[in-house]
């Protein structure tokens, strides 16, 4: 840690010197069972009590190392069992002219010139700085001070030491190291490093980093502790389905991150709705592949409607790490769809293989109830496709989400999100092909990917009040668009609820009520929509 000291000059100590000795003096010659020292301003009458000599002169030198370098004691008394000391302060150091490299600047607070000083030469990497103060008379009534900046040896960051994590991924610290090591030493770094770390989705920090000063070395450490990151998410619904009936419909969300503490991710989803379509979804993530930036992904999806067609994509990629929150990437497409019964108007059997680009931005909040902070995730991909008994046919589509939440003041939050995707190719598509959207984490109000498009793109905003650190009152509106070529559509969409969201032992807990609407169409209590959620990280 940078330590600073201010020193008066030599020939600028007698005041201090004549304090002590008359302070000692009187301690010595008094009769024994004083109680305590009054020491008064003469000018002000301002009296301060200290209860013995040591104490008595720390206050007065303080008085003139200070804004009053020409302290000096007038008299001294006993009153009863104290002694009484009357002190002048003199001339008001803080209002003075300061000569400070060749330049002289009058100044209404020279403490706060001193800082400046100081501070600056802490950002050019000269942690241990002092100011030496020399007074030099007078000028148009005000004290004229010389100031000297004594800046010691340039401090660089030598190395970082990661302490209390037992295993982190190697090129993950040669990472952090390579971004500081040589870096000058200042409070701008310090600060830059701690955010970063702040905002890792594995790790945190138990405190903020500690500075070891020696000789020849400037290392900070870094106490480090592993997240709890591994997911269960439950979240059951009730809901209409196309025949206004009510029923279940639930999701499943299961992932473990970091067991092996190398940043690795596994995760295993199921969703139903109750339009009786059911999804299974299984992704793969690992970082630093041979202790470099590049990780690898897979994705497999598998989407089946009843008794109607079943669709099976997966997604195997290659990203790189530009740093611990954001990665770009290629990947590959691959996508096989089968109708199960018998075709019908619109339905068929098709294959898809092609690939694209992908980048994500993920930013974790320090608050777990909000989970992100800011998330954006975009991929564009060139497909070639292939229906059962036709032709090839290029395609493409692209995805795009983005989320940031914003601290308004004080409790009151507003969470931001947009999504948008898009299917485009030169023929019509077919009904099994299109883009699946809308429930929980989508467009709500609606049932869990029950809303078909070949594009579309919904916003909304959320407004949140924590009532404490452990729950959350919500209220939210969302509007949108799609375009359904299959059926020559093209609705608006609104919806709007709200909820409530608090932790309890087992996980973060969510209870929602929405309503969702196409325009034109007259509000429906029965379309309305009950979510009840648990998140448990372990």
């Amino acid at each position: 840690m940078s330590h600073h000291a201010v020193q008066t000059s030599a020939q600028n100590l007698w005041p201090l010197r004549l304090i002590g000795l008359l302070l000692w003096w009187c301690a010595g010659t008094m009769l024994y069972g004083q109680s305590g020292y009054l020491l008064r301003d003469a000018g002000t009458g301002k009296t301060t009590y200290r209860k013995d000599s040591l104490s008595a002169v720390k206050f007065l030198d303080s008085l003139a190392l200070g804004r009053y370098p020409m302290t000096s004691v007038v008299a001294s008394s006993r009153q009863a069992d104290r002694i009484l000391i009357e002190y002048d302060t003199g001339i008001d150091a803080g209002k003075t002219w300061a000569s400070y490299e060749g330049e002289e600047i009058k100044t209404a607070n020279l403490d706060s010139l001193k800082k400046a000083i100081l501070q600056k030469a802490g950002e050019q990497g000269y942690a241990f700085s002092r100011i030496r103060s020399e007074y030099s008379g007078q000028r148009e009534g005000l004290p004229k001070v010389k100031l000297t900046l004594e800046k010691g040896g340039e401090r660089r960051i030598t190395g970082l030491v990661l302490k209390n994590v037992q295993k982190v991924p190697r090129r993950f610290v040669r990472n952090l190291e390579r971004q500081y090591a040589g870096s000058l030493y200042n409070s701008k770094t310090v600060t830059n490093l701690q955010n970063q770390l702040s905002g890792h989705p594995y790790l945190a920090l138990e405190r903020p980093p500690q500075t070891l000063f020696t000789k020849d070395s400037t290392n900070i450490y870094l106490f480090l502790q592993k997240k709890k990151v591994n997911i269960f998410d439950g979240m059951v619904g009730f809901g209409n389905d196309k025949s206004d009936k009510v029923t279940f419909n639930g999701t499943l969300n299961l992932q473990f991150k970091n067991i092996f503490n190398g940043f690795e991710s596994i995760g295993l989803y199921w969703q139903r709705n109750p339009d009786k379509g059911q999804t299974f979804q299984l992704n793969m993530d690992v970082p630093y592949l041979f202790n470099t930036n590049v990780g690898a992904a897979f994705d497999m999806h598998i989407f089946r409607q009843d008794s109607t067609f079943a669709n099976v994509k997966i997604q195997p990629s290659l990203y790189y790490q530009l740093d611990n929150l954001q990665k770009i990437g290629v990947r590959g497409y691959f996508e096989n769809s089968a109708v199960v019964g018998e075709e019908t108007a619109g339905q068929a059997g098709f294959s898809k293989k092609g690939g694209g680009l992908s980048y994500e931005f993920l930013r974790p909040s320090e608050l777990a109830l909000l989970v992100y902070r800011t998330r954006i995730a975009a991929a564009a991909d060139l497909l070639s496709m292939q229906r059962d008994g036709a032709e090839r046919e290029k395609q493409y589509r692209y995805f795009l989400l983005a989320e940031h939440n914003i601290n308004l003041r004080g409790s009151h939050y507003l969470s931001i999100k947009a999504e948008s995707a898009m299917l485009s190719g030169r023929n019509a598509f077919l009904q099994n092909e299109l883009l699946r959207f809308g429930g929980w984490n989508s467009m709500r109000g609606f049932n869990e990917n029950t809303l078909l498009a070949d594009f579309y793109a919904f916003g909304g905003a959320e407004y949140r009040y924590l009532i404490t650190e452990q729950s959350f009152f919500d209220v939210f509106a969302q509007y949108g668009q799609l375009n359904n070529k299959v059926l020559d559509v093209r609705p608006q969409l609104y919806s709007f609820g709200i909820g409530f969201n608090f932790i309890l032992p087992i996980g973060l807990m969510s209870f929602q009520i929405s309503n969702g609407n196409t325009s034109g169409n007259a509000f429906r209590i029965n379309a309305t929509k009950i979510h009840w959620g648990i998140v448990t990280r372990f």
